[in-house]
């Protein structure tokens, strides 16, 4: 029986899944904490990317199978994603990419006086609308590391006074190298590549106290709107087939939402209403989070006057739910042009953590690609939606780990199923193949 090697240092909860997910495949196969020398003729290794032996998914495509692509960076990093995206829709302006992602610019930058030079050349555009900001409607972008995650550095501006601040608050930082993960503080080894994009102003707002954690609490009177991005879980196979599991997460925001803004004499905005990322507000617990299958029926706080007292309902999740297979299919044909960024494997697989922000707009909802994440938090769900956890790691087992391991009798369900149907909770988004893979 081909031995498994399973490693999760860090992650002890996704180590315990797939120790439950090898379990419940029926087969009794061999599972090692350590990866022996010489490696065994046949292995998979379901483990984090650092404790993988990479040369040897590379060197042994039909023996070995990896739980993550080797070369990936035009998914999980922001600037290269942003990078990825922008080539993408210059050689294919009609892709509904153009409308699911924000607005975007990415620089390099290590400090605040070099911006002086880039309003002249690669922000020109977005200093031009900054000067043109005066008044009570203001355009506000947001600020992103392009290497950190769990929303450190993040920073909300609407002047180039405001960016400047921001840059000379992270100067002052740089001899830190430590930073609190219950903060939005930045390291000095994630400064110097960051994306800018236009912070959208019209998210879809719900109240998640509409929805109850227990049967037991009451739902409050004095219900609000709060601003919540999606997380779905994203299961990219082989060279390359892509799936959106169905069970998607919706985070929100510690405080009700409340449009940006500041005194003239303040430089800085409260981030609360803003940030829905739930490894800011670990002293919450799995309070603010819930499934975008649970929000049906919830009002909705967003949108016009008129609109103000519908409730999201079935149809509206399932629209939401299609644009996120959609722009994830977008995602990686885009990811695929850039071959020196991303290289897809027949032999690998990999979970993602896809975000995206629902724009509530006047023509209706429009959901926005926000980041990708490798490896993503899946601690941070919280013991109630567990069991989503469970049956996505099962799923992955199946569709990913089944067929390697019985590959005299293959498992042709999940091959054979087609663009935009699912199995085991999988919606199958892409499948395209990818012949230079071939050769590796």
């Amino acid at each position: 029986m081909d031995p498994i090697f399973v490693a999760w240092p860090s992650a002890p909860l996704t180590h315990s899944l797939v120790h439950t997910s090898i379990a419940a495949l029926g087969i009794p196969p061999s599972i090692i904490s350590v990866l022996p020398s010489p490696p065994p003729p046949s292995l998979i290794q379901w483990a984090s990317y650092d404790c993988i032996d990479h040369a040897l998914t590379a060197s042994q495509p039909n023996h070995v199978l990896s739980s993550s692509y080797t070369i990936r960076k035009a998914l999980i990093r922001k600037h290269f994603l942003a990078r990825c995206i922008q080539s993408y829709l210059v050689k294919r302006p009609g892709s509904l990419l153009a409308k699911a992602i924000p607005l975007t610019w990415d620089i390099d930058i290590a400090y605040a006086d070099e911006l002086d030079e880039m309003w002249s050349d690669e922000l020109w555009d977005l200093g031009s609308v900054l000067d043109a900001n005066s008044g009570d409607i203001k355009r506000w972008f947001i600020l992103k590391p392009g290497m950190a995650d769990r929303g450190m550095g993040i920073r909300l501006f609407d002047s180039k006074d405001a960016l400047h601040s921001i840059f000379r608050e992270f100067d002052c930082d740089l001899d830190d190298d430590e930073a609190d993960e219950s903060t939005t503080s930045v390291m000095t080894s994630q400064l110097r590549h960051f994306v800018l994009q236009e912070y959208i102003s019209t998210p879809l707002l719900v109240d998640p106290n509409e929805v109850p954690l227990s049967t037991t609490a009451q739902t409050p009177c004095n219900l609000q709107g709060h601003k919540f991005h999606l997380r779905a879980y994203v299961v990219a196979s082989g060279a390359l087939t892509v799936f959106m599991y169905e069970r998607i997460l919706a985070l929100f925001s510690a405080e009700p939402y409340r449009a940006p803004m500041r005194s003239d004499l303040e430089l800085t905005v409260s981030l609360a209403p803003h940030l829905t990322n739930t490894c800011l507000q670990t002293h919450r617990g799995e309070a603010n989070v819930r499934l975008l299958d649970e929000l049906i029926g919830c009002r909705i706080y967003s949108g016009s006057e008129e609109s103000s007292s519908n409730l999201l309902n079935t149809v509206d999740v399932a629209v939401i739910k299609q644009q996120i297979a959609d722009a994830l299919s977008e995602t990686f044909r885009a990811a695929l042009d850039q071959p020196i960024h991303f290289q897809p494997l027949p032999n690998a697989f990999e979970l993602y953590g896809a975000d995206f922000l629902v724009s509530h707009e006047p023509t209706g909802f429009q959901v926005k690609l926000l980041e990708m994440n490798s490896e993503p938090a899946i601690e941070l769900t919280g013991p109630r939606l567990t069991w989503i956890l469970e049956d996505l790691f099962k799923a992955i087992g199946i569709v990913c780990i089944q067929p390697f391991l019985q590959r005299s009798s293959r498992d042709r369900s999940s091959t054979s199923l087609k663009v935009g149907e699912t199995l085991h909770n999988l919606h199958k988004c892409l499948d395209i193949k990818v012949h230079a893979s071939m050769t590796c």
